[in-house]
């Protein structure tokens, strides 16, 4: 097994060899490559499956009680300061290796058919390459300084892949928007870090957690500012992992393709920041201050995610509002100590909910042979409705998700939520009703999602429904002009143009002409949601409690377990298990009311608590406060910012340029090229200069 630890580097070495070959291949050749469509994503494929078998090698290998292995180079030095680089191979290590392989060998796979009529698929493929190859030497790295070049690669690769369409404006946002907020929490990291190493003198994770705790001890530290640093930490996994209040660019990064919601927003890059505080957890378990935080911070984002997820009617959004909620859970069980609860939910989370996303973009992609190219309708699930007719394989993939992330048994979700919920019940009652809470609402807004999207008659050919939306969405575009930038009669006119246009054309998603009913997408889209359903189903079996696995190989270094923990507490088991199970039937319950038998109207229910449903449609008005505090504040500073330039500094500047002319035009009538002249204004000079000595 020795030899295997040997070529660790190959696995993030491989995916940018990859993308290194199809970046230089697209600037050199562009067009020759661009014809090579499918062996450019074999090869790129082909890469990933190799790392990804070596990483299964390296999952058994720790499986079978392989010690921690650890390989260092010095990176740079001066004097006694030495920085090292390389990789280490530990139990999170595997674990995590194993995630990121498996969900974006099959995204992969999935985007062949996603993509395969869009020009950019070859640079798209380069651009997926890039980032696996960022986050697997994330996940390797030994040290923090490595996480974090790392971290920022992953931070520049989401930025090109959310806006990967960059011709369209909401994509071209929400990158910005999404490289601004991570600015915000990295920068937070990048000081926590340098204070960490400023009290300690290493990165290392273990050694700085125990200096750390040896300073504090000996009083040579506070608490206080060992907390500070620890929670300056802690704000890089808020905004990679889209905790509040650096959420908001979750939600506008769906605009980039579906196989990145997958890949980027489900299982890989927003799990980085839990990766993180489950890495730095030797530092964060011995400060209360910084666990409380964290912990607070995991449990307002996972009800705060759910609560809005309620009234999303675009199918992605519904879902990106699911994973933050999701990675709450992940934060509070990491803040309350549940360290293997956490990475339990962590790897459940990542198949059932990168399915789910693939899911979603397999009912875009036979929507969009109804209503065309736009992605607002083609999201929108008032227009779907009946789809498991026409879309099995989708539909019975996306319902084994939606039971994985309610909760129901035996579906890998149940287990890991319900751990967490057990243990922030043991730790802070408080915790676990905020918990609790969020799993009813989400098992309520998911099963909403389900049945507006697979059960009922088919609404995607309702001409009425197509012209309130277009309506809507030309209403908001009005918004963003301005006031009085088009009125209502303009605004119904415009839709109704617009619906003519789109009757007259006839190119598809699939440049078949657009069909009065969906399809089941091809079977590189099918073929991937079939894989990803197994682990859904079945990997949550590694942890429950009678025998679980999972906590006997991922306890944290501070603890020693032997053996497979498998005593049970009967009574404890059946009445956390059966209230959290019997709040999830009651979400079902009444999201089959509501919206698969009709007989609770949900709009009359809105109507009865307006202000509720405004707060959550409107996202709890968090955007439109940040828009006004800090966009619009921004651009009101800059004016006044012009303003001291035009008036002040340039004045000053135009000021010396004006004295300047003002002499030089003076000083130009003495300049008369005549000697005497000059002799005269010397001897005068000297004339002067005795008469003041004189009086002087």
């Amino acid at each position: 097994m020795e030899p295997m630890y040997s070529y660790v580097w190959l696995i993030p070495v491989l995916p940018l060899v990859g993308a290194m070959i199809l970046g230089l291949g697209l600037i050199s050749y562009g067009k020759a490559v661009g014809k090579l469509r499918k062996l450019c994503a074999g090869f790129i494929v082909s890469l990933l499956g190799t790392t990804m078998v070596l990483s299964f090698a390296l999952l058994w290998s720790q499986i079978q009680g392989h010690e921690t292995y650890t390989h260092v180079i010095e990176w740079a030095s001066a004097g006694d300061f030495r920085l090292t680089m390389g990789y280490t191979v530990d139990h999170i290590t595997a674990l995590m290796l194993v995630i990121v392989t498996t969900v974006a060998f099959f995204v992969m796979i999935y985007t062949d058919g996603y993509m395969a009529h869009d020009p950019g698929y070859v640079r798209f493929y380069a651009y997926l390459s890039l980032f696996s190859s960022s986050m697997l030497g994330l996940v390797i790295s030994p040290n923090l300084l490595q996480v974090y070049v790392f971290w920022e690669l992953v931070g520049m690769c989401s930025y090109l892949l959310i806006g990967f369409w960059y011709d369209r404006k909401p994509a071209a946002d929400a990158c910005q928007k999404a490289f601004v907020t991570n600015r915000v929490g990295d920068f937070g990291l990048l000081l926590g870090m340098l204070g960490l190493f400023w009290a300690t003198g290493t990165f290392e994770f273990d050694l700085m957690g125990l200096r750390l705790e040896g300073l504090v001890e000996s009083g040579s530290l506070s608490v206080a500012i060992a907390s500070l640093l620890a929670i300056l930490v802690f704000l890089g996994p808020v905004a990679k992992s889209a905790q509040f209040p650096l959420h908001v660019w979750l939600p506008d990064a769906m605009e980039g393709p579906t196989p990145i919601s997958a890949l980027i927003h489900a299982a890989t890059m927003v799990a980085a920041g839990v990766f993180l505080i489950a890495r730095m957890y030797p530092v964060f378990e011995n400060l209360p201050t910084a666990m409380n935080t964290i912990a607070w911070t995991g449990a307002f984002t996972a009800f705060l995610g759910a609560s809005i997820a309620i009234t999303q009617n675009d199918i992605k959004k519904g879902l990106a509002y699911s994973t933050m909620s999701q990675l709450g859970y992940m934060v509070m069980a990491m803040g309350a100590g549940a360290y293997g609860a956490g990475l339990f939910h962590l790897m459940t989370h990542a198949y059932f909910k990168a399915m789910l996303f693939l899911g979603s973009g397999s009912v875009i992609h036979g929507m969009e042979g109804v209503v065309g190219h736009d992605p607002v309708l083609a999201q929108d699930m008032r227009l779907m409705g009946g789809l498991r007719k026409y879309m099995p394989i989708t539909a019975i993939t996306f319902l084994i998700g939606t039971l994985a992330i309610c909760g129901i048994p035996p579906f890998a979700g149940f287990w890991s939520k319900d751990e967490i919920l057990g243990s922030m019940f043991a730790v802070n009652p408080a915790l676990w009703l905020v918990g609790y809470l969020t799993a009813g609402i989400t098992a309520f807004y998911m099963f909403r999602m389900y049945f507006s999207t697979f059960e009922g008659s088919f609404r995607g050919n309702n001409a009425d429904i197509k012209k309130q939306l277009k309506l809507a969405q030309f209403q908001k575009m009005g918004m963003s002009l301005g006031p009085g930038a088009m009125n209502p009669q303009e605004l119904a006119l415009t839709a109704d143009e617009h619906e003519t246009h789109e009757d007259h054309d006839d190119h598809g998603h699939d440049d078949h002409g657009h069909s009065h009913e969906p399809h089941e997408s091809p079977i590189a889209m099918t073929l991937p949601l079939m894989a990803l359903a197994i682990p859904s189903i079945l990997v949550g079996l590694v942890g429950t409690p009678f025998a679980n696995y999972f906590e006997a190989f991922i306890h944290p270094a501070s603890e020693i377990v032997e053996g497979v923990p498998s005593e049970v507490d009967w009574n404890e088991f059946l009445i956390m298990g059966g209230s959290s199970v019997g709040i999830g039937l009651i979400g079902i319950s009444l999201a089959v009311l509501m919206y698969l038998q009709g007989k609770i109207d949900p709009g009359a229910i809105a109507k009865t608590i307006q202000p509720l449903y405004q707060l959550s449609l409107n996202k709890w008005y968090i955007d439109d406060i940040y828009n006004v505090v800090f966009v619009q504040g921004s651009r009101r500073l800059a004016r006044q910012v012009l303003e001291v330039d035009v008036r002040l500094v340039d004045g000053v500047v135009n000021l010396t340029g004006f004295i300047t002319l003002v002499t030089g035009e003076t000083l130009k009538y003495l300049e008369s090229g005549r000697v005497q002249f000059y002799a005269l204004i010397v001897f005068g000079a000297v004339l002067g200069l005795v008469l003041v000595s004189g009086i002087t």
